[in-house]
C-alpha cells in the first residue's frame, strides 16, 4: 500500500524543501543498506562459522551492527511516528509533544535571545545609522526609498476617505482659525506692521500703480472727471478741468511716491495706528469683525471652495507621486540622498541616532518579548500534529539519519569486543 502522498514528500514544498528531501531520502538508502549489508553477512558468517571458526567474529561483529541499526532505527522512527504504525507507549514523541515543543522553544527564545543584555550587546556593536547613511548615500537606494516613500503616500490617499479629510481640515481650521477671536490678533499683527515701516513698502507700490494707470489711462480718468460736472459746463472747461485734474492727480502719485514725508504717507500710518488700537480695544469693531469672519467661514461657497480645494490637491499629489519624474518625487530622492551623506558625516548624528533606535528596540523588546515568544509558541500550535513532525524531520532528518549509521558501525564494534572478550578472555577462564 502506497503511503500517502504528504507522507512520501513529507510536506515538502519549495525547491530548497524538496532539495532536503532528496538529501534524506538519500541517507536513509544509506542506512537501510548498511543494516541489509549486516543481514547479509551475519547469514553467511553465521552459516559457516562452523567450518571457518575465524567467523564467529564477524558474525559477532554483523549481530551487534544489525542491533544498533534496529535500535537506533527505532529511536529516530520514534520521534516522528509510530514504528511499522505500532503505537508502542512512548514513541510519535513530536506529534504528542507538539504543543510543549512550542513552549518549549518560545520560552528559550525568549531567555536566550531577547534578554537585555543579550540585545544591549547586540546593538552596541553595530551602528545602524551609518549603515543607513551609506546605503541611501547611493542614488540607486535613495531612488528606491524615494519610491518606498511615495508608495506610502499613494497608500495613505487611497485609504483616506475625502469627506473624513474634509471634516478634519474643517475643525482644524475651525479650531484654530475660526473660534479664536480676530480683533486682539489683528490689531497686533497691523501694530507690529507699522512699527517696523512695513507699510511704506505697500504705499510706494500703490503710488507707482496708481501713477502708471493714469498715465496710461488718461481718457478713462477724463470719463469719470467728466461724469461729475454739470449738463451745462461747455466742453472746453470740461477738457481743462480733466487736464488740469489729471495733471494733479499725477503730480500727487508722484509725490506720495517720492517723498517718504509726504502728508499722505503720514496720514496712512496714522490710519493703520488707530485701526489697530481700536481693533485691540473696541468692543463693537471686534463684534462687526467677527460677525463678518462667522458669516465668510459659514458660506456654503466657502465649504464648497475648501472641498474642491481637497480633491485638486489629492489629485495633484497623486500624479506627482506616481510619476518617478515628477519634481516632488525628484526632491524626495534628493532629500534621501541628502540625508543619507549627512549622517556619513556627522558622527554626532549617528550616535544620536543609534542611541534612539537603542531605546526604542530595548524599549519594544522589554515589554513585548513575551508576546514576541508567543508567536513561536502559538504558530507551532496551531500547526496540524502530523504535519509539524514532517517539518521538523524535512528539516533535521538527514542529520539523524547519521545516528543510524552510527549505531550500525558501534553496534558491529561493540558485538566484536564483546564476543572478543567472551571468547579470549572469560572462555578460557571458565575452563
Amino acid at each position: 500500500m502506497p503511503l500517502p502522498r504528504s507522507r512520501r514528500t513529507l510536506g515538502a514544498v519549495t525547491p530548497a524543501d524538496f532539495a532536503r528531501l532528496s538529501e534524506l531520502r538519500r541517507m536513509q538508502g544509506i542506512a537501510i543498506a548498511l543494516l541489509v549489508f549486516m543481514a547479509i553477512v551475519f547469514v553467511v558468517s553465521f552459516a559457516l562459522q562452523e567450518r571457518f571458526p575465524w567467523l564467529g567474529y564477524v558474525r559477532a561483529a554483523s549481530e551487534g551492527g544489525m542491533v544498533g541499526a534496529l535500535a537506533d532505527w527505532f529511536a529516530v522512527t520514534a520521534l516522528f511516528r509510530h514504528p511499522l504504525g505500532i503505537r508502542i507507549p512512548h514513541t510519535n514523541l513530536i506529534s504528542a509533544k507538539k504543543d510543549d515543543i512550542g513552549a518549549g522553544l518560545g520560552s528559550f527564545v525568549e531567555e536566550n535571545f531577547l534578554a537585555d543584555e543579550v540585545v544591549h550587546a547586540k546593538l552596541s556593536e553595530i551602528s545602524g545609522a551609518r549603515a543607513a547613511g551609506e546605503w541611501l548615500s547611493q542614488p540607486a537606494n535613495a531612488q528606491r526609498a524615494g519610491s518606498m516613500v511615495a508608495s506610502a503616500g499613494l497608500g495613505a490617499l487611497t485609504v483616506l476617505d475625502d469627506d473624513d479629510v474634509r471634516e478634519f481640515i474643517e475643525v482644524l481650521v475651525r479650531r484654530h482659525v475660526v473660534d479664536p477671536e480676530w480683533g486682539p490678533l489683528l490689531g497686533t499683527a497691523v501694530e507690529s506692521f507699522v512699527a517696523g515701516g512695513h507699510h511704506a513698502a505697500l504705499v510706494d507700490i500703490a503710488a507707482d500703480r496708481l501713477e502708471e494707470w493714469l498715465v496710461a489711462h488718461p481718457a478713462a480718468f477724463d470719463r469719470v472727471v467728466s461724469s461729475r460736472l454739470p449738463s451745462w459746463v461747455p466742453s472746453v472747461v470740461d477738457r481743462f478741468v480733466d487736464n488740469r485734474l489729471h495733471a494733479e492727480a499725477v503730480r500727487f502719485a508722484q509725490r506720495v511716491s517720492a517723498e517718504p514725508d509726504h502728508p499722505f504717507r503720514i496720514a496712512v500710518a496714522k490710519f493703520l495706528s488707530d485701526l489697530a488700537r481700536d481693533l485691540r480695544e473696541q468692543e463693537r469693531l471686534q463684534t462687526q469683525l467677527e460677525a463678518f469672519k462667522h458669516e465668510v467661514f459659514d458660506s456654503p461657497r466657502i465649504r464648497s471652495l475648501a472641498a474642491s480645494t481637497w480633491e485638486a490637491a489629492r489629485t495633484a499629489l497623486v500624479e506627482m507621486l506616481e510619476d518617478p519624474g515628477s519634481e516632488l518625487r525628484t526632491r524626495i530622492d534628493g532629500a534621501a540622498q541628502d540625508f543619507g551623506r549627512k549622517l556619513l558625516d556627522d558622527p554626532t548624528l549617528q550616535y544620536k541616532i543609534d542611541v534612539w533606535v537603542m531605546e526604542v528596540v530595548e524599549h519594544l523588546v522589554r515589554n513585548y518579548r513575551h508576546d514576541l515568544a508567543n508567536i513561536i509558541t502559538e504558530t507551532v500550535q496551531r500547526w496540524d500534529a502530523r504535519e509539524a513532525a514532517e517539518k521538523i524531520e524535512l528539516q533535521v532528518g538527514k542529520d539523524l539519519q547519521f545516528i543510524r549509521i552510527n549505531g550500525t558501525v558501534v553496534g558491529s564494534l561493540a558485538g566484536l569486543a564483546i564476543y572478543a572478550v567472551a571468547t579470549l578472555v572469560i572462555a578460557p577462564l571458565a575452563h
